[in-house]
């Protein structure tokens, strides 16, 4: 039989009968002595020193061993019921935030050319023509021109759609080629800053409102073409009282006169200019592949056409050659053909493009008191910066290289001209830069040259490079884009009238627009060619607001008259509104520059040619 020896030890007790007990005592003594010959631990020698009137049985003090180290298991739980109750309240508290409603801080409000951005695009809308979108937003609009080219004898076939040219209802397709092709470049360069204001979907909607009517002015499934049309609708009002877009003074929806389509069989200009209008946008729309092929296909057979049947679209003292006369088509050909290179990469675009004899041609020697503006009608400037831009970020080398460095220096040059430290051009004394000399309609001007500048500066801070010289003087991209806010900045009422003109925009802009359509009340009423003459003579406001419309700006002396009749000051047109755009969304928002890569991504990898050997010395 075994025991426990509450010592520590074994103990043993025997039963048998011969053992004695002197026997047992001499064996539980030798026990003692054991026992008391080990050492004790903690416990144990408490049992032994406990005080006479201890209660017997009070509870003794428990240990954990953690294994590194032994605490109070008192401590020990109490530290675990700590954690544990931090951790629940944390979650609770989470929990009550996540679920219990609450106002997130609004962000804040858009700049002011953000905020004048989206008004811009709306003038987009209100000039459309055809079958109107569901969502246009602008309510005094409604459909027209749905017998475009129907109704011609000539033609019969459809060219619905597009848009009207300014306040009349003319479709003049060489400056709306321009105003598209000016979209879809400050969609190319600034497609993040579009998507960041909430205005991607909108403007690549309105670019492909345009390039889906030019693709109807010509057999876009053809490779080889031999006319184009080059305008719907007529405004010479010079051969008497017939009625046409400029004699009548109607809302759009309720024309009822011949609208004649004019077609030309020798138009460089027009045909390059469309061509430069389709290769940007199938950069634009690169994601929707047939879309982009079907632009680029057509944007080569309207080039080639051009290439081969020389002529100016407006020659021969046409209706165009009234309202848009092109002076030239071959600032077209390099402005067409650098944008093909871009769509397609193909290279002979690019030769072309920086032939010698092409530039001479295109003027860029020349100078002269309109040499650095960009418009409709010359597209030099606007060229050279494109093709700054290769220069820049590729730059290709041998045998492109000296166009493109003359190319480079002229930009610079240009852009030296638009700094009030030079006389290149004259300014108001409001500071708006006199690009047209101070003859009318000078904002379509002001907004290209903005644009550029600001692009330009956005190209050098890109390409890591500080500014550029003017001479022997540096400037720095700062004040190249100080440059173009200044302008932007007098449009929007900046200005000795204090006044945008921008309509819509701010607390003060021309209230009597030269546009028929916001003219003329929508009240169910039609009014016949000369029944809207009394709105057009009328002193009264527009009773529709044509939101977005930058109208055709002030005198050289800051001047302004907001009359109807007077379209000098009050008419706004596509291409000085595309212009814009493209100037304001180039300034607004945080710096984000441009997309270096986008306008590239048809371009092969470059492995520029070694330039020819020297020829053998002779003595």
């Amino acid at each position: 039989m075994f025991g426990r020896d509450p010592w520590g030890g074994p103990l043993e007790i025997s039963n048998a009968d011969s053992a004695t007990d002197d026997d047992r005592s001499r064996n539980l003594q030798e026990y003692d002595r054991a026992a008391l010959s080990r050492q004790l631990d903690e416990t144990q020698q408490s049992w032994l020193l406990a005080a006479p009137g201890d209660p017997a049985g009070k509870k003794k003090k428990r240990y954990v061993d953690l294994g590194c180290v032994v605490v109070s298991r008192k401590l020990f739980l109490w530290t675990v019921g700590s954690v544990l109750g931090v951790g629940l309240l944390i979650g609770l508290i989470m929990l009550i935030v996540k679920t219990v409603p609450h106002r997130h801080r609004p962000p804040p409000p858009p700049d002011e050319y953000t905020q004048a951005l989206h008004k811009a695009l709306m003038f987009f809308n209100a000039q459309r023509s055809g079958p109107l979108p569901k969502h246009n937003n602008v309510s005094w609009r409604g459909n027209s021109g749905m017998k475009d080219g129907l109704s011609d004898n000539t033609v019969k076939r459809s060219l619905v759609g597009g848009y009207y040219d300014a306040g009349d209802a003319i479709k003049f397709n060489f400056p709306m080629s321009f105003a598209m092709t000016m979209l879809s470049w400050s969609v190319i360069e600034y497609s993040a800053k579009y998507e960041a204001a909430g205005e991607l979907d909108h403007v690549k909607s309105i670019i492909k409102w345009g390039t889906d009517y030019l693709l109807k002015t010509f057999n876009s499934s053809a490779d080889t073409i031999d006319r184009i049309v080059a305008q719907i609708g007529e405004g010479d009002t010079s051969k008497g009282p017939n009625p046409n877009d400029h004699y009548c003074w109607m809302r759009p929806e309720d024309i009822d006169y011949p609208r004649p389509v004019y077609e030309c069989h020798g138009c460089s200009d027009l045909a390059s200019e469309m061509a430069a209008t389709l290769a940007a946008a199938s950069i634009v729309f690169k994601d929707s592949k047939s879309y982009s092929d079907k632009l680029v296909h057509g944007a080569k057979t309207l080039f080639k056409y051009g290439r081969q049947e020389r002529g100016r679209y407006s020659s021969g003292g046409t209706d165009p050659a009234i309202f848009y006369n092109s002076t030239s088509y071959w600032d077209e050909f390099l402005w067409g053909g650098s944008w093909l290179y871009f769509a397609t990469g193909n290279s002979s675009y690019l030769q072309l493009a920086t032939a010698p004899g092409l530039a001479k041609h295109a003027g860029a020697f020349w100078g002269g008191p309109d040499y650095g503006v960009f418009s409709w009608d010359s597209k030099l400037t606007g060229s050279q910066v494109l093709l700054s831009r290769l220069r820049l970020f590729l730059s290709p080398g041998y045998p492109y290289e000296e166009i493109l460095s003359t190319f480079h220096n002229q930009t610079g040059n240009v852009m030296c001209t638009y700094l009030p430290y030079f006389n290149s051009f004259n300014r108001t004394k409001g500071g708006l830069i006199q690009l047209n000399h101070g003859r009318p309609q000078p904002l379509q001007y002001v907004v290209n040259a903005a644009f550029l500048a600001s692009l330009f500066s956005d190209y050098l801070d890109a390409s890591d490079t500080p500014g550029w010289y003017c001479g022997p003087n540096f400037y720095s991209t700062d004040v190249l884009r100080g440059f173009a806010k200044t302008q932007i900045d007098y449009i929007l009422g900046n200005n000795p009238q204090k006044m945008s003109y921008l309509v819509g925009y701010g607390k003060r802009f021309p209230k009597r627009v030269h546009h028929r359509g916001a003219s003329i009340p929508k009240n169910g009423n039609k009014y016949g060619c000369k029944g809207g003459y009394k709105w057009r003579d009328s002193k009264k406001p527009n009773p529709n607001t044509i939101v977005g419309a930058m109208v055709a700006g002030p005198d050289k002396h800051d001047g302004f008259k907001d009359v109807r009749t007077n379209y000098n000051y009050t008419e706004p047109t596509l291409a000085g509104n595309a212009g814009l755009v493209a100037a304001l969304i180039s300034l607004s928002g945080v710096k984000t520059g441009i997309d270096k890569n986008t306008i590239f991504s048809a371009i092969p990898p470059m492995f520029p040619t070694p330039p020819p050997p020297p020829s053998a010395w002779k003595p």
